[in-house]
C-alpha cells in the first residue's frame, strides 16, 4: 500500500445554486457552502484509490481538517487535488487543495479507512 503515496484524484465542479449556504441551510450567502466543499474533497479522496482497491473494498471518511479560505460564487469551476500522504495500513492520509477559477478556496487534511464493504454494511444493519 505504500506505493500509493503521491497518487493525486481530482475533482472539477461547477458551481450551481444548489451548492449554496443559503441552499443548504449552512448560511445565508450565495456562495459556496462548506458541506459542499467538504463533499467534493472526499470525492477526490475517494477517486484516489479507488482503483487500487478490490472490488469488494472502499474507503470511509474517518477525519477531516478544513480550513475554507475565500467564498466561490455561483457560475464558477472549482478543481479538488486530493493528495496520499501517509499510508498506515488500512488507514490513508491525504492533503486537499481547492481552488476556484481565480483563487485557492480551501485545503485540509483528510484520513480514510480502507474497509471490506460487506462488513461493514453488515454492521449497520445490526
Amino acid at each position: 500500500m505504500d506505493t500509493l503515496i503521491g497518487k493525486i484524484g481530482t475533482v472539477t465542479h461547477s458551481v450551481t445554486t444548489k451548492d449554496t449556504a443559503k441552499t443548504v441551510k449552512s448560511g445565508t450567502l450565495d456562495v459556496l457552502a462548506t458541506p459542499v466543499l467538504s463533499a467534493l474533497m472526499e470525492e477526490a479522496a475517494v477517486k484516489t484509490i479507488a482503483a487500487f482497491l478490490p472490488p469488494d473494498e472502499t474507503t470511509v471518511g474517518g477525519y477531516i481538517a478544513l480550513t475554507h479560505k475565500a467564498p466561490t460564487k455561483v457560475g464558477d469551476r472549482v478543481t479538488v487535488i486530493a493528495t496520499v500522504t501517509k499510508v498506515d495500513g488500512r488507514k490513508i492520509h491525504y492533503h486537499i487543495t481547492a481552488k476556484d477559477t481565480q483563487k485557492d478556496i480551501g485545503e485540509a487534511e483528510h484520513t480514510r479507512f480502507i474497509v471490506n464493504s460487506h462488513d461493514f454494511m453488515k454492521k449497520l444493519l445490526k
